[in-house]
């Protein structure tokens, strides 16, 4: 607030008011000419700061133990917020485990419950439990979209990519490879729907029981929230009037395609009400993380990342 608050504002209003002058014949005599005048009321010792609050929301949320790409709208801002909730786009997380144990919250800090061998894993073997695990969640997909695969809508929706649940439906995985694997750790890269990070975690230690032996989660990163990520994220140094408005700015043309290509929205889309020096009506993207577990840092972006190959 103290940035917009000092940032430009345009000159006060003029309004023409009839004020006294000496005549031209001289000898005392006054008459009233029309001349212009700032409006008092628009002088900043008398309204005061221009920006008293700002209206942030937030999008899909990270516990405490999650980092990532966390994004927030401003202004109008909330309004496309809820607008790409109601596009159901993927969402993209880098998932670290360790086999050979299991806690009580399936993460690494969480009270130790067992102990198990893990000399007997391999990458093959985990491969093959995720092909699984991403052929189910395939299935589920197809059932909770409520399109007919024979119709040419199906076929429509699948050329441009849109095939997903338009309602609400159980967390499902669209797509999962391991990134890493170096026993005991290993690494996953997720795509997923409706998904919480503890259903992440538990999804670990199912992997785990699933190979005969246990799991447990080291990290839950998300990288992608829908056209949001976290290629061009700013530090929390950064944090600042002027790197916000470029972020909203570079971001502006993505989220209208988005909706737009979704929802069908075009004029109509709040992203044409933008307007203006201010951040009132803006739509950035935080990135709030813990880039290792016992630390924490937030960011700022917009971008996009490469399709899953």
């Amino acid at each position: 607030l103290a940035e917009l608050n000092a940032a430009p504002v345009r000159a006060p209003r003029q309004r023409v008011r009839f004020l006294p002058a000496p005549a031209p014949g001289g000898g005392g005599a006054v008459e009233l000419v029309a001349a212009r005048v700032p409006v008092l009321a628009d002088h900043p010792l008398v309204r005061g700061p221009r920006f008293k609050k700002l209206k942030i929301g937030a999008g899909h949320r990270l516990d405490v133990k999650a980092s990532g790409v966390f994004v927030l709208g401003v202004g109008h801002g909330n309004k496309l917020l809820t607008d790409l909730y109601n596009c159901h786009l993927t969402k993209v997380y880098i998932v670290g485990g360790l086999f050979g144990k299991a806690t009580e919250d399936f993460s690494d800090t969480g009270n130790l419950v067992e102990k198990t061998t893990f000399d007997h894993i391999t990458r093959e073997k985990l491969e093959r439990i995720l092909a699984v695990i991403q052929g189910t969640n395939q299935k589920a997909l197809l059932m909770y979209s409520n399109i007919d695969m024979k119709t040419q809508e199906a076929y429509e929706l699948a050329v441009k990519g849109l095939i997903r649940p338009m309602g609400k439906c159980p967390p499902i995985i669209t797509a999962v490879r391991c990134l890493q694997f170096a026993l005991p750790e290993f690494q996953l890269e997720i795509h997923c729907l409706h998904e919480t990070q503890q259903y992440l975690r538990k999804m670990v230690h199912e992997i785990g029981l699933e190979l005969k032996s246990s799991a447990v989660c080291t990290q839950v990163r998300r990288i992608r929230d829908g056209v949001f990520t976290v290629d061009d994220a700013l530090p929390r140094t950064q944090w600042n009037l002027q790197s916000i408005q470029e972020a909203i700015w570079n971001c502006q043309l993505k989220v209208e395609t988005e909706l737009e290509k979704t929802l069908g929205h075009g004029e109509s889309s709040p992203l044409h009400q933008l307007g203006g020096d201010t951040a009132e009506h803006a739509l950035p993207a935080a990135q709030y993380g813990r880039d290792v577990m016992d630390s924490r840092r937030k960011e700022v972006n917009c971008s996009s990342l490469p399709p899953f190959p």
